[in-house]
């Protein structure tokens, strides 16, 4: 089991910068396939970056490709999201979730339910 608590969230102007991260409990972090998903109000939770075990495999939305860098560092137990010229379609509440793969696979996971583990979030707000 894995505990994930968020930080790095606030509000920034339009174009700004802000770094998220998502600190993990367990000695078992490198063998999680790690997420970033948000949710504005009065919207379902979507998908915004993932990452694999290792750190080799990526993967963006549409919505925020070029603009955001998902990383992680084993080490560490952390997982970050850099997040660069940011909109104000970009507000929300960011959170991490985590599932279980093993190192044998270079997989990254991009729907809701392929995750089992899941932060309390943190709120990002980008003013025009």
């Amino acid at each position: 089991q894995v505990h994930l608590v968020e930080s790095g969230g606030g509000l920034v102007q339009a174009g700004g910068s802000l770094r998220l991260s998502c600190a993990a409990s367990g000695r078992t972090f490198s063998s999680y396939a790690m997420g970033w998903f948000r949710q504005a109000p009065g919207k379902e939770r979507e998908f915004v970056a993932a990452i694999d075990w290792s750190g080799y495999s990526t993967g963006y939305a549409d919505s925020v490709k070029g603009r955001f860098t998902i990383s992680r560092d084993n080490a560490k137990n952390m997982v970050f999201l850099q997040m660069n010229s940011l909109k104000p379609e970009d507000t929300a509440v960011y959170s991490c979730a985590a599932r279980p793969t093993g190192s044998g696979t270079n997989y990254y996971y991009i729907a809701r339910h392929q995750y089992a583990y899941w932060g309390q979030g943190t709120q990002v707000t980008v003013s025009s």
